[in-house]
């Protein structure tokens, strides 16, 4: 993503799908665990953060650089602005800097007393919707066109047409207990059918150490989180003729 508040948020959610971003709810305040790395100290420090924690008291407790503490502390401060007094509806300017932060619909529509279909509805209307970008896979060093894609709300233009014609493939995701290479072979077989019968593939996932996300696997490859949100937003940009679910 372009901004680091944005790219936190969509890593949370993508490594576990029941987490809306990085939300001060889930865990409550304890020293001991902010003192200790473990894969849920962030959540502990949403929460500190919440409760007034400052970023100097944080990093004596977490060693984490400071410079990360005022991006969390960017995206916990915003969290209560949406809290305050928007609720059931939000100005534009107010859910347009939430997008680009990284704030999911769900995630805002929790903090607002809304649901996620409200908040979806109200950002369409307000035509918030984000742009596709390139992944630049050299880091500028010179001048690369790719076919790895990402959604950002931090952007005024799309790096590519869409001119349609393409099939969309939904990835499995992240490998964890239940769902591993097996399940990605089955899109990795939907891809190559695909394209023996001359059509053009779309493929939506996350892993970037599986098969599916190989740069020849597919035309156009979203590393994106498999939601319903991400789906549609997806769905409404490439216009595809049609979508497995794999």
């Amino acid at each position: 993503n372009r901004i680091f508040e944005e790219a936190f948020q969509k890593a949370l959610k993508m490594v576990d799908e029941n987490v809306n971003g990085f939300d001060p709810n889930i865990k409550k305040v304890n020293e001991n665990e902010l003192q200790e790395p473990t894969d849920k100290r962030m959540f502990v420090l949403a929460a500190a953060l919440r409760e007034g924690y400052t970023v100097d008291k944080l990093y004596e407790l977490t060693k984490i650089d400071r410079w990360f503490l005022e991006k969390f502390k960017n995206i916990i401060d915003y969290y209560q602005i949406l809290e305050a007094d928007h609720r059931g509806s939000i100005p534009f300017d107010i859910l347009k800097k939430a997008k680009k932060i990284g704030f999911s619909d769900k995630q805002i529509a929790a903090a607002i007393k809304s649901t996620e279909v409200a908040v979806r509805k109200l950002r369409e209307e307000y035509k918030i919707t984000p742009f596709a970008k390139q992944i630049d896979t050299v880091a500028a060093e010179w001048p690369a066109s790719t076919n790895y894609l990402y959604l950002t709300y931090n952007g005024s233009t799309h790096d590519l047409d869409f001119p349609g014609g393409f099939i969309m493939v939904l990835g499995s995701g992240v490998y964890r207990i239940g769902s591993s290479v097996e399940f990605d072979w089955c899109a990795v077989g939907c891809l190559r059918e695909l394209r023996n019968q001359g059509k053009k593939t779309i493929m939506v996932n996350y892993n970037p150490e599986t098969v599916s996300t190989d740069y020849d696997m597919s035309d156009r490859l979203y590393f994106e989180e498999i939601s319903f949100e991400v789906v549609m937003d997806i769905y409404n940009i490439e216009h595809p003729d049609g979508v497995i679910l794999s």
